[in-house]
């Protein structure tokens, strides 16, 4: 593991690690109000948060998909309002750490970060409710360089089902379909993270580009409705999108699925969300986890659903999106935004090429959204903006 976990280095200065999904955005809400000055990124900041800086050198990232994301509990203008704030940040952040950071749009300006030593920074929404059903707003989310929206968090929306509720529209609905043709025509990827298997489903059938799952793992290794079932991992193939996997362990360790359950309503049990990443969250959760161990996860365990999903839907097919920031808990090894290389030498211990490799951490996030953005040029010579409302194709709410 020594040797490899050098080389694993030494691969990472070629091949950077595309990171599909960080919720550093959220934790600086939540931590600091946005007030960059409390939480300078810049220095060392382990013991708030598992981003920072030198941290993200350390790993080996060069392209990291930051999520604006808002929490599914918040709903209409307010989450659109929240979603702005977390673009907001994101792009201070480009403007703050210019020699650090560049923000990104394209796949061309990932490859240009690249050569320059710096991170691409790229957006990606987690949530349809960011839209409020508007199609105008989800235009308008481009414009501000959102580049995948997840069509789901952890509830239902009008137009879609999530992997996490009980299901109402069974899928996508019609209004549902034409988000995802919208966002077929504007270049914006189709992220399928959190949705149900249905709406994957129907999403792949639907759409005209590439999609990808920004952090999400095999179901068949976990059995957890946030993972990928097997036929929808084989899809890909056709599709020619990317799964990205998660290291969050109550999705990748089937030890783990009830524990979290378990101190999820422990969180409520206090009044707390248990998405929160407040000092009184943690406070909580450090004490239910020294009443009850939690199962532990590792950098093996991540690599078992990588080369589950390396056989199903093929080395083509599949990329990282660790969800940093965005869980109380990580694998060991992968505690931080500096633990890439310990996945890396794990599957070099695993016989996976260098070839492999490189697909994994950069070429294949690079490729899709190129092709998203091939699409999206044929598609607008055909097709002007949708201006349907989900009153029109649904039909109203008390219809």
């Amino acid at each position: 593991m020594t040797d490899h976990l050098a080389y694993a280095r030494e691969l990472l200065s070629a091949h950077p690690v595309v990171d599909g999904h960080n919720d550093l955005p959220w934790a600086l809400r939540e931590q600091v109000r946005y007030d960059l000055d409390q939480l300078d990124i810049a220095t060392d900041q382990r013991q708030r948060t598992h981003t920072d800086i030198p941290r993200l050198r350390e790993g080996g990232v060069g392209a990291q998909f930051w999520s604006v994301f808002v929490r599914s509990d918040f709903s209409g203008d307010t989450a659109v309002s929240a979603t702005l704030e977390q673009i907001d940040v994101v792009r201070r952040l480009t403007e703050r750490y210019p020699d650090d950071l560049r923000l990104s749009l394209t796949a061309d300006d990932m490859e240009a970060a690249r050569a320059e030593g710096r991170i691409a920074s790229l957006m990606g929404a987690e949530g349809g409710h960011s839209i409020n059903c508007s199609l105008a707003t989800l235009r308008a989310l481009y414009d501000l360089g959102v580049r995948y929206m997840t069509l789901t968090h952890n509830d239902n929306i009008p137009w879609a089902d999530s992997a996490t509720d009980e299901p109402r529209a069974h899928g996508l609905t019609r209004f549902g379909e034409e988000v995802v043709r919208e966002m077929n025509r504007l270049g914006m990827l189709v992220d399928l993270s959190h949705v149900s298997a249905d709406t994957m489903r129907d999403a792949l059938r639907v759409t005209e580009a590439p999609v990808v799952f920004s952090h999400s793992s095999a179901r068949a290794v976990c059995d957890h409705p946030r993972n990928i079932p097997d036929d929808v991992l084989a899809a890909l193939k056709e599709n020619a999108g990317v799964a990205m996997a998660t290291f969050v362990p109550k999705f990748v360790l089937p030890e783990a699925v009830d524990w979290t359950k378990a101190a999820d309503d422990n969180m409520r049990a206090h009044g707390l969300h248990p998405l929160e990443l407040t000092e009184a969250a943690k406070k909580v959760q450090r004490a239910f986890e020294e009443a009850h161990p939690r199962p532990v996860a590792t950098a093996a365990t991540v690599a078992d659903h990588l080369d589950h999903m390396r056989e199903v839907a093929g080395v083509d097919h599949i990329g990282i999106g660790g969800d940093f920031d965005g869980t109380a808990f990580t694998p060991s090894g992968l505690d931080d935004v500096a633990g890439y290389p310990n996945l890396i030498a794990e599957l070099l211990d695993r016989r996976w090429s260098e070839a492999e490799l490189a697909k994994l951490t950069w070429q294949n996030a690079v490729r899709v959204l190129r092709e998203a953005e091939a699409a999206a040029r044929g598609l607008r010579a055909v097709r002007g903006p949708s201006i349907a409302t989900i009153d029109q194709l649904d039909g109203a709410p008390d219809a």
